[in-house]
């Protein structure tokens, strides 16, 4: 008995031992294929990302120098282990490698990202931008201060996450950039992809001349006394020295900005001379772009992490100084205290829909290029998630940053006003007394350059060490739009390149020759009126126009790819479905939203007309002024250059004439990732076949998803 127990545990010894290879050999090849797919959706043999990030491979797979040799062919045979004999974990993975022998399935090689965190970062620094730190705190103090965040996160949740996880997502699966993703959804559509390059181009041309203004003041950061800190002197032909009465009547901050600066003449009709300052620093800022995109940006990790780190480095620095100034206090109450009768207004909708349409930088086509780079299996869902809130947190705590200087700023005026009142009073002098009113100061805030070069410097001259503050402020801005400027000018790149309209020149060529017109155009707001121009294309260019584009985005993937289809493809991509909230969005919300933002801003512009301020040198302020006519013509053309593509692309189809090349579908491991994933074909449920029009047959609705052929297994294709 003793001896048949021996016997019989030796037997259910080597069943375990054999059940556990196995299953140890099952989870090797689950191992295998997940590498060899990160392996070929590099399509290179370079370390890249997906390859070597933990992310994507478990830190107990194989050695990535022994599967980099693998191609993006089906599972390769193993050999199975013999009854009873057991061989080395090592000799496993031997076994499974050496006998991976498969040809390499013929593809283009594209870009990858070189890490998740290098993909997340560029991304971050692409949607968070100036907008964040001059525009939102204006708007929420003009909108009802906290009561504004309740319209700002409602439209945050049904229009600027939805949108943004939509074009994360078309880019990861279609592998291209704007134009080839919408033409492969339909050759009907590649349109949008054309107008996306082309807004894009367009903003670039106009948003470097910021980062050319930041150029010149960080320059004069580094001088003792600051240049805006006080009024220049003017010399008489007497030999006489005087105050300059521009400055005098204005203040040494809009002195140096509108005549130093800007050098701006009356009104956009008379340019007048050409400014060498600012054509200077244009030419230097398109270099500094060219010289960081060069290696293309996903191999820029080094500058990525540097521009999009450094602006919090700033902000978190500029926090701790902002609250231990006097009136800081004073100056975040303002800004967060509710006026809950501002939210009927249509107009705060209007703003807060707008304000995040745009601080994300949706349809410019960056993203969609951006997350083309990615790794067939990259959680694009939670990319979405954590991109969009970080973006929204920053604009709050940039908020912060910002009015606790403000509210110095204010408080400082208004003790300086008091003191005044209080000097005249004790001569008994009445007549006349200054009102002061801290709560007025508090409201002189500004959007845009306003509040970065006049307002923020303004508060910068009474801080102790201004000069190192004022580097770090101009720092902070520079970098904010440069990381921006990337994402803006890859969209265009992306675009350039998956058209082969230049097939014989690398894509540091295409970039070089798009900075350099760039730059040879950018020399209109080197001149008196350049920065109307920039205002001009600032407030038609980049608006209305991404509206369109992005409705149209939606409109595509809803109704002509089809809302299953995509879901499908983010289930294969993520191992998880999208939520019935999201697909709503893509299909409804989201358009509605945006057709309503849309209609409000036209409505409104017809009513109210459009102007922009002209400087005043003899009260030393600004003027409202109308537009010219042939300003408004020129707006007409910003708009229209860039939408016709959509309507016109469809057109010539259907004439059969076709602006954009048939090409190949980017190759997409459809069958791996199934297996990975462990994914079964979805049966719509009831609510979804209720509210999306799901037929058998896979319609949905009255317009039928274009399906392209169908994705074998890569075994089935070796047969």
């Amino acid at each position: 008995m003793a001896n048949t127990a021996h016997l019989f545990r030796r037997q259910s010894s080597r069943d375990l031992i054999q059940q556990a290879t196995v299953r140890s050999l099952d989870e090797l090849e689950l191992r295998e294929l997940r590498s060899r797919l990160v392996r070929a959706e590099n399509g290179n043999r370079n370390v890249v990302y997906g390859a070597t990030n933990q992310a994507f491979i478990s830190d107990d797979d194989p050695p990535m120098g022994r599967i980099l040799d693998l191609g993006p062919s089906s599972a390769p045979p193993t050999t199975r282990v013999p009854p009873g004999k057991l061989p080395s974990q090592t000799s496993v993975i031997d076994t499974v490698v050496e006998e991976a022998v498969v040809p390499e399935r013929p593809e283009d090689e594209r870009e990858s990202w070189d890490s998740k965190w290098t993909f997340l970062l560029a991304t971050i620094g692409y949607a968070v931008g100036l907008g964040n730190v001059w525009r939102f705190p204006y708007l929420a103090q003009k909108n009802g201060g906290g009561a504004f965040l309740v319209p700002y996160f409602v439209m945050l949740l049904l229009q600027g996450i939805p949108i943004f996880y939509l074009e994360l997502a078309i880019g990861q699966r279609l592998r291209k950039g704007a134009i080839g993703v919408w033409h492969e959804v339909s050759a009907y559509l590649g349109g949008i992809g054309i107008s996306s390059a082309f807004v894009s181009y367009i903003v670039a041309l106009y948003y470097n001349t910021i980062i050319a203004w930041c150029l010149i003041y960080l320059l004069h950061s580094f001088e003792s006394p600051l240049p805006w800190a006080e009024c220049p002197k003017r010399l008489y032909k007497n030999f006489t020295y005087d105050i300059e009465p521009e400055c005098v009547v204005s203040s040494p901050t809009k002195y140096y900005w509108y005549r130093e600066t800007l050098r701006a003449s009356p009104s956009v009709d008379e340019p007048e001379e050409i400014n060498y300052n600012v054509a200077i620093a244009l030419i230097a800022a398109w270099f500094l772009v060219y010289m960081c995109m060069v290696q293309g940006i996903t191999e820029s990790s080094k500058i990525v992490y540097v521009t999009a780190i450094f602006p919090y480095v700033v902000l978190i620095i500029f926090f701790f100084r902002g609250i231990t100034l006097k009136g800081a206090a004073d100056g975040v109450m303002h800004l967060f205290t509710p006026r809950w009768e501002s939210i009927l207004e249509p107009v705060v909708w209007l703003e807060a829909g707008t304000q995040i349409f745009f601080s994300l930088g949706l349809a410019f086509g960056g993203l969609i290029a951006f997350s083309s780079y990615n790794p067939a299996n990259n959680n694009c869902y939670r990319d979405a998630l954590v991109v969009s809130f970080t973006n929204c947190s920053t604009s709050m705590f940039a908020g912060v940053v910002v009015f606790s200087v403000i509210g110095f700023k204010a408080t400082s005026i208004f003790d300086s006003c008091v003191a005044e009142r209080d000097a005249l009073v004790a001569a008994n002098k009445t007549m006349d007394l200054p009102v002061c009113d801290l709560q007025k100061e508090l409201e002189n805030s500004a959007s845009g350059t306003g509040l970065a070069f006049i307002i923020f410097t303004e508060a910068i001259n009474q801080f102790p060490a201004a000069q190192f503050w004022a580097v770090l402020f101009f720092m902070m801005l520079f970098t904010l739009g440069i990381d921006s400027q990337f994402g803006t000018l890859e969209g265009v790149t992306t675009s350039l390149v998956d058209m082969k309209l230049f097939p014989n020149l690398p894509k540091e060529v295409i970039t070089g020759a798009l900075c350099l017109s760039c730059s040879i155009l950018s020399m209109c707001f080197a001149n008196g009126a350049g920065s109307y121009i920039f205002q001009l294309m600032d407030s038609f260019a980049g608006n209305y126009t991404l509206l369109i584009i992005a409705f149209f985005e939606c409109i595509g993937v809803s109704y002509i790819y089809g809302i299953k289809r995509f879901a499908d493809d983010i289930e294969l991509m993520t191992g998880s479905r999208p939520g019935l909230y999201w697909m709503l969005c893509w299909k409804y919300i989201s358009p509605i939203a945006m057709i309503t933002i849309l209609t409000a801003s036209f409505i409104e512009l017809a009513s109210e007309g459009s102007s922009y301020p002209g400087w005043n040198a003899l009260t030393g302020n600004t003027d409202k002024l109308e537009w010219p006519h042939w300003c408004i013509v020129v707006a007409i053309l910003l708009v229209g250059v860039s939408i016709i593509w959509i309507p016109g692309v469809a057109i010539c189809r259907l004439c059969g004439i076709n602006v954009i090349e048939d090409s190949e579908p980017a190759w997409f491991p459809t069958a791996e990732l199934r297996d990975v994933h462990g994914i079964v074909p979805h049966e719509p449920t009831d609510i979804e076949i209720s509210l999306f029009c799901i037929r058998p047959d896979g319609a949905e609705g009255l317009c039928c998803p274009t399906y392209g052929p169908r994705e074998q297994p890569l075994d089935e294709e070796e047969e």
